[in-house]
């Protein structure tokens, strides 16, 4: 009896993996999941070439795991098995109560001279004083909220590594955050910071270059969501803990935006609504990622600043347009230009070199086009 049971109970498993994989081959493939918030592995192409190096049998493996059907369930469903299990971490994001964070790699030395390296020869190019920050990650500020053990980088040695070699004159955001980290300073669900953490990274940039900071009783504090779900929600597979609130302080009004998607310039905006009816409502600043923009304020009498940097600029960015006539936001993933004729051609006064720990040492942030 037993066995005949066994025997039902293989052909009923059979028959649902059989179901799963004629499903997944029928349906349509998506280039895209706006759940995880990424573009999902295309169908790989057979030549002997990429048999040969392993590359077609590589591509299958992701093409299949990123096309089988019900993806999104059974992401969801390891993170739940292995939450139950006593796991505290999935795809590199620890769960901590009602938070997640992203682990942190250690750069090596040999990295972090690199990196530095390039920083300097910006500094030695230019004849405008150069700003150096990085940005520590929820790892770091909130390290007392990971599991026990937890392994990730000693961010504080870092930055301080990093700023002990630079030419730079260097933004210590590391304690203006680390002051205020019992605020809401960094998404719950995704792993930038907050509009309030940017705002105090607008004060450790200002108090760097000697610059009276707007101070935050002056701003009016205007919710524009209470359902983002950031890239850590994204990568995890977590699917129970609530959304994030995304906020303003700074209006849009006697502003000017212009943006650079393809090297001419369009009518941009501050803040852009449609993407909060989006998953990617990050965006809603300054419309996500751009090659440059160039925000124009009534300031006129003040400085132009140009911020090389990654996504978080864009929402310190509001916060930088109450100190400068022009803010030139300027990211080296997408913009391969000279930085230095780009200095002298706009008439530059001050330029920061602004990053997340984890972009700054990153394969893909083109760091070495700051000495061109």
């Amino acid at each position: 009896m037993k066995k005949h049971f066994n025997h039902i109970l293989s052909g009923v498993f059979c028959l649902f993996l059989a179901g799963v994989l004629v499903a997944s081959v029928l349906l349509p493939d998506k280039s895209f999941s706006a759940l995880e918030n990424r573009y999902l592995q295309e169908r790989p192409v057979f030549d002997i070439e990429t048999l040969a190096d392993g590359r077609f049998m590589s591509d299958a493996e992701s093409y299949a795991a990123d096309h089988i059907v019900g993806r999104d369930f059974w992401v969801a469903m390891k993170a739940w098995c292995e939450r139950v299990s006593g796991k505290k971490e999935n795809n590199g994001i620890y769960f901590t109560g009602g938070t997640l964070i992203s682990h942190v790699d250690t750069p090596t030395t040999e990295q972090m001279d690199k990196a530095g390296g390039y920083v300097n020869a910006l500094v030695n190019s230019v004849e405008v004083p150069v700003y150096f920050g990085i940005v520590p990650s929820a790892a770091g500020i909130w390290a007392d909220r990971l599991p026990a053990g937890a392994p990730t980088a000693d961010e504080n040695a870092v930055i301080d590594y990093m700023y002990a070699n630079s030419d730079a004159l260097t933004v210590d955001l590391w304690s203006e955050l680390q002051a205020h980290a019992d605020q809401q300073i960094y998404y719950r669900t995704d792993h930038h910071w907050t509009s309030l953490g940017a705002y105090y990274g607008y004060v450790a940039l200002m108090e760097s270059m000697g610059v009276e900071p707007v101070s935050l009783e002056d701003y009016e504090r205007t919710v524009v969501s209470e359902e983002f779900y950031g890239t850590s929600f994204s990568t995890s597979g977590v699917r129970w803990l609530s959304a994030d609130t995304i906020e303003t302080y700074i209006p849009a009004d006697g502003l000017t935006v212009t943006a650079y998607p393809e090297g001419k310039p369009v009518p941009g905006s501050l803040y852009v609504d449609s993407y909060l009816k989006e998953k990617d409502k990050y965006s809603y600043f300054l419309g996500g990622n751009k090659p440059l923009c160039v925000i124009t304020t009534e300031h006129t009498d003040a400085d132009k600043v140009l911020v090389i940097r990654d996504s978080y600029a864009d929402s310190l960015a509001p916060f930088l347009t109450e100190n400068f006539s022009e803010v030139h936001l300027y990211d080296l993933r997408y913009n391969n230009s000279s930085v230095k004729d780009y200095v002298e051609q706009n008439d530059i006064d001050r330029v920061v070199v602004l990053y997340s720990i984890d972009n700054f040492f990153g394969d893909g942030s083109n760091l070495f086009l700051l000495g061109r």
